[in-house]
């Protein structure tokens, strides 16, 4: 059953993968995010409670989408997982940005529209944590 399994979920995790493969390299076995740079990003807010601050960020956050650079976004909150010691979902809100390159994630910290989300926002949170990935 083991085996089933596993086969399973690398078939679909290999197919999930394809689906991300831009057209030109459709033959090619690397994903997109094997090129990408991918910008981790959690806010703990200042009212932990408020789901009017949590919206608001929320909606702060989309705006990201409409600066050249990002090539997908996804904002999300803590997910119901088991509880483990390795995981910490003590965050209100969270993004992930993908960029093609190091270059390109310098230009969106700089971008009108990223500074702006902080000027609008950055009263909503106490804490924001970064983590910044490439592929080896």
């Amino acid at each position: 059953m083991h085996s089933s399994r596993r086969t399973f979920l690398a078939g679909t995790t290999l197919a999930g993968a394809s689906l991300m493969a831009p057209a030109s390299r459709a033959g090619d076995d690397r994903s997109i995010l094997a090129a990408a740079l991918l910008h981790n990003v959690y806010f703990w807010l200042k009212d932990p409670t408020s789901t009017a601050d949590r919206d608001l960020l929320i909606q702060g956050l989309k705006t990201l989408a409409d600066i050249p650079v990002v090539k997908a976004i996804h904002i999300g909150i803590p997910a119901s997982t088991v509880k483990r010691d390795v995981v910490d979902n003590s965050y209100q809100v969270s993004e992930t940005l993908m960029f093609d390159s190091v270059a390109d994630q310098d230009a969106y910290q700089q971008h009108p529209i990223h500074k702006l989300f902080v000027e609008d926002c950055s009263h909503l949170w106490e804490k924001v944590v970064v983590y910044d990935s490439i592929s080896p």
